[in-house]
């Protein structure tokens, strides 16, 4: 006799949403289930706002930020931000809970990652370079390393540092700060609350 099973096609929604990071096969199901046991049109709704979201969202090629493209970044385009001031975070989502804190008003990078390379990822698969063209200008005078304090993180943060201290010769000179007191060993900046990144952000060390 054969076992009851969900239909191909809630089994091929399960597959899809188990892949988001974060979500395990029991949480990938009931999502599914709710999905489309819910209030009518919901499933519909949620489909045409991933479509329009993938479709107008894409990353600011200067700083790495989430932009729509029916519009400019509005974080390096803001003539109200500190222009002399780079805040350099892993990942695209690192940048809200910084911006929830109200202490800085600088611009942003984000690397897309980190070092790891038991990973395959190197300085290469970074956003490394593209730091390198934005000194160039020599308007930057402070750099924030306000990556993870994991290991990979340290990592991270060591092979940006020796980078910005071994400048050419006749480069404008830049700071190199990086979060302080707050910030738990072992952890990231998604982790952390508003009060705990604000004493990161006013306790910064120079590296």
């Amino acid at each position: 006799m054969p076992k009851a099973d969900y239909p191909p096609e809630i089994q091929r929604l399960i597959l899809h949403l188990k892949r988001l990071q974060g979500v395990g096969p029991r949480s990938a199901e009931r999502m599914a289930v709710a999905l489309l046991t819910g209030k009518s049109g919901v499933a519909m709704e949620l489909a045409r706002a991933l479509e329009a979201a993938a479709q107008g969202v894409v990353h600011c090629q200067i700083c790495g930020f989430f932009q729509s493209t029916a519009a400019t970044c509005p974080l390096c385009e803001s003539p109200e931000r500190d222009q002399t001031i780079v805040c350099v975070v892993e990942q695209p989502t690192d940048v809200i809970p910084l911006e929830r804190t109200g202490a800085y008003h600088g611009l942003y990078h984000v690397l897309g990652g980190r070092l790891s390379p038991l990973d395959n990822i190197h300085p290469e698969n970074l956003r490394i370079s593209q730091l390198e063209r934005r000194l160039a200008s020599g308007t930057v005078r402070e750099i924030i390393l306000a990556v993870g304090s994991d290991v990979e993180g340290e990592a991270t943060a060591h092979y940006l540092g020796d980078m910005l201290a071994h400048r050419p010769t006749g480069a404008a000179p830049v700071t190199v700060s990086r979060l302080a007191q707050g910030l738990p060993a072992g952890g990231g900046l998604d982790h952390a609350d508003d009060l705990t990144l604000h004493r990161a952000l006013s306790g910064r060390r120079l590296v």
